[in-house]
């Protein structure tokens, strides 16, 4: 242990405010430095003058005890504000992280048509069971999912036979922000022969399908 390392130790169990705390360790490091001088080691110095816990408590022992009040009241003062500012990255982080949606007309990231024709587009890729085109128009985490099987599953959950198209409903648009991340998320029914069914489908800022859930 140098003797940097050992005042350093004692400065940081003391009960005073800091001018006292500066004081006392250009005290302590003349001290010691004074030992050295005489040929002194300093395993010996520390041994003589104590641990840094005793060094300290001997030195707390002169403070007055409306210091000792004033440093504990400080003291309080920072550990809780340390305390708030950590909750308030906590709760930055959070609201980062969770998922905020903002009208798509106020969006300048994407043009509401230009969704809207994408999601029509995707219908009828999905319908026509054309899974190579909806894979090329997808990002690459979501092509595993638009083989030719798992278009077929997708319908089998829904029902076994949707039979012919017959019209396409309103569309529902938003804009999604999670992570600093923009999506375009969009719903629309579809009625079928047999079955009505409501598409979510979300995009990227390329227009990339990211998400396809039919329920």
């Amino acid at each position: 242990m140098t003797e940097k390392q050992y005042v350093n130790a004692v400065i940081g169990k003391l009960t005073c405010g800091r001018s006292r705390k500066k004081e006392f360790q250009r005290q302590l490091l003349a001290d010691i430095e004074l030992r050295k001088e005489t040929g002194e080691e300093l395993g010996e110095i520390f041994s003589q003058m104590g641990t840094a816990g005793e060094v300290a408590a001997a030195f707390n022992e002169t403070v007055p005890p409306e210091e000792k009040k004033q440093y504990a009241r400080n003291r309080g003062i920072t550990i809780v504000a340390c305390v708030a500012a950590f909750i308030l990255l906590i709760a930055a982080a959070i609201y980062w992280m969770l998922p905020k949606t903002l009208p798509i007309e106020k969006s300048r990231y994407f043009d509401k048509e230009q969704v809207e024709a994408a999601m029509k587009m995707t219908v009828e890729w999905f319908d026509a069971g054309e899974s190579k085109t909806l894979q090329e128009n997808a990002i690459p985490e979501m092509q595993e999912y638009l083989t030719e099987e798992k278009l077929k599953e997708i319908k089998e959950t829904v029902a076994g036979d949707w039979g012919e198209r017959k019209s396409l409903g309103a569309i529902y648009l938003t804009e999604l922000v999670q992570e600093n991340v923009r999506y375009a998320v969009g719903e629309i029914t579809v009625t079928y022969e047999h079955v009505s069914v409501t598409y979510r489908l979300t995009y990227d800022r390329e227009l990339k399908l990211a998400g396809l859930y039919v329920r």
